[in-house]
């Protein structure tokens, strides 16, 4: 186990990352969901590092990354990740990333499948819009005096009613993750997510890939999971029941779905 280390990119932003799990293990990589930081996968670490040498990042503009100020891109975010791989040394990895990070995960599926043995692909999309939204969004994140409303927003859509009623650790933990997000950060990820679409090239991913996708989500939805596992050949989908962050919702039959995928034959 490892404590934060950092890493530089090439254009000089500083990535956050750690490392758990015996060296020996085959690495996967886990990308967090916009809002949020490695630490949303805290309660799966345990698991997933018996059978995986698990390196989790803060992607550019969260957490304990950078947050340099202008609009992101998925080239972007997606060569950050070949970058980190690059400079400790390592070659193919599994990588499951979730939202933001299934998208993520999808620009390197496309662009460098060599440096990808399997792809779980949870809760996210091919392409969201409008981009009048997306646009009203990055106005906010840059003009709002603090990250409140954007919690209360991204709460509301990560986790069912029930659960945000009821305030318990979880949901707290999550919430401060939005609330220390960078306003930067958050607006030029708005921006990586406007302006990405991947439907027409989806098809060349010629990775093992799973698609995971909530019944309930209510922002990247069923349909598009569906959309997205339909044109990547030969591609698996499951959808649970659940809404957005399903690794902590749904969590041993997220653990077991990963897990099984990951390590068969």
């Amino acid at each position: 186990m490892t404590s934060i280390q950092h890493f530089i990119t090439g254009d000089g932003v500083k990535i956050a990352y750690r490392v758990d799990g015996a060296e020996h293990l085959p690495v996967l990589v886990l990308s967090n969901s916009i809002a949020t930081d490695h630490r949303m996968w805290d309660g799966q670490i345990e698991a997933l590092s018996r059978s995986f040498r698990v390196l989790r990042y803060d992607t550019r503009g969260h957490g304990g990354s950078d947050a340099p100020v202008g609009a992101y891109s998925a080239d972007r975010l997606g060569r950050d990740v070949l970058e980190l791989l690059d400079g400790l040394g390592i070659g193919a990895v599994d990588f499951c990333g979730l939202s933001l990070g299934g998208m993520v995960g999808q620009w390197l599926g496309i662009r460098a499948p060599e440096r990808l043995r399997r792809l779980v692909l949870s809760n996210t999309a091919a392409h969201l819009g409008p981009a009048d939204y997306f646009d009203r969004m990055i106005t906010q994140a840059l003009t709002s005096p603090n990250m409140e409303a954007f919690a209360d927003m991204f709460i509301g859509n990560w986790f069912p009613a029930a659960m945000v009623a009821g305030g318990g650790e979880t949901v707290v933990s999550f919430r401060e993750m939005v609330l220390a997000t960078s306003r930067t950060g958050l607006a030029g990820s708005f921006a990586a997510v406007r302006d990405l679409d991947f439907r027409r090239s989806l098809p060349v991913i010629n990775v093992p890939t799973l698609v995971i996708g909530g019944e309930d989500d209510t922002v990247t939805l069923a349909s598009h999971s569906r959309e997205i596992a339909e044109a990547i050949p030969g591609s698996e989908l499951l959808l649970m029941p659940g809404v957005h962050i399903l690794n902590v919702e749904q969590q041993d039959a997220f653990l077991a779905a990963v897990t099984g995928f990951l390590t068969q034959p």
